[in-house]
């Protein structure tokens, strides 16, 4: 019997291109406060969101990804034909299957590229770009495209204190593909699922369709618990993509964590000692979090802003639900 032959693919991959898209109506704090007895000061003490974008009821998740994707597509200057997989991060989509993936491809023309989502929340993006990276040098396909993607007002109760005022819309997308050298470093991910219940929905399906004047499972999370998480082991994380990139904070151009909250950003960047020099990612002020979607909407509103950072290197980081973890360098696309 003949033995069997493996695919090869290149040696290194980077991110060439990025897209975004944001809802497409701003909700300021003073209409986010009313429903949860706060105001527009405790919200931006807490969080230092000052506005949240959010989709109109006409804008689904799957045209936020589409409009990312292609802003990517075109940015990268390949066809979608060229894309051999479509992986989306998403937690929002309409359903629960089919894939939001295969949709996306069909809507983009990437048919009949692999097409599958991810349920990692917030840290869907990373792990969609680690997937991206070893399927390239694997052969597997040569161009990715990963896309985070949420609807987040659909499944949010506005009433709710916990996590309801944080939350907003949007998509952001990144073609993975060949590269001569390294452009994506090596991927520090993982979960603790002993803090399963500190953020997620509030009741099963099942649930719901027993209650049916109960209404849909929507967001809620342990604040206090998901801060303490966040702040203390996700440093760690982050050195540690650092260490095995062999790559030092003041090596760095950019630092894009997960849009999660101000607080946890600021104190993130004093534990990881970031000198001045280190663009730090804030799209949460006006975009508010927006899970899997925050990492590449907050890295293609940096390079906007800053587009001499292009070429530099960025630790990005990802953590959420789950509790779920996923860090990496990347050179900026």
């Amino acid at each position: 019997m003949a033995p069997l032959t493996q695919s090869h693919g290149t040696e290194f991959t980077r991110i060439l291109s990025l897209g975004a898209a944001r809802g497409d109506t701003s909700v300021s704090n003073d209409e986010i406060a009313g429903p949860i007895d706060s105001s527009d000061e405790w919200i931006r003490q807490r969080t230092g969101v000052i506005e949240r974008k959010r989709s109109s009821a006409d804008e689904g998740v799957i045209d936020l990804a589409q409009r990312a994707a292609q802003e990517a597509i075109t940015a990268a200057g390949i066809e979608s034909t060229d894309i051999g997989a479509v992986i989306v991060a998403t937690i929002s989509n309409s359903v629960q299957t089919p894939s939001l993936a295969a949709l996306l491809a069909h809507r983009i023309g990437a048919t009949p590229a692999a097409a599958y989502d991810i349920s990692a929340a917030c840290a869907g993006y990373t792990y969609g770009i680690a997937q991206a990276d070893a399927l390239i040098r694997s052969g597997a396909a040569r161009y990715v495209l990963v896309v985070g993607a949420e609807k987040l007002s659909d499944i949010v109760e506005p009433t709710d204190r916990s996590i309801s005022f944080l939350l907003g819309d949007g998509a952001g997308a990144a073609i993975v593909g060949p590269s001569d050298m390294v452009g994506i470093g090596p991927t520090q991910w993982g979960s603790d699922g002993s803090k399963w219940d500190a953020v997620g929905m509030n009741k099963t399906l099942q649930e719901a369709f027993a209650d049916r004047d109960g209404g849909f499972p929507t967001l809620r999370q342990d604040g206090q618990a998901v801060f303490r998480w966040a702040v203390w082991e996700m440093a760690k994380v982050a050195k540690k993509a650092l260490d095995e990139s062999g790559v030092s904070a003041s090596e760095l151009a950019a630092f894009v964590p997960h849009q999660a909250n101000m607080r946890i950003i600021d104190e993130f960047a004093k534990q990881l000692k970031l000198p001045e020099s280190v663009l730090i990612a804030r799209d949460i002020e006006t975009t508010g979090n927006t899970s899997a979607a925050s990492i590449p909407l907050a890295m293609h509103r940096l390079l906007q802003e800053h587009p001499e950072a292009s070429g530099g290197l960025a630790l990005q980081i990802g953590f959420g639900a789950g509790l779920v973890f996923g860090a990496q360098v990347v050179t900026l696309p």
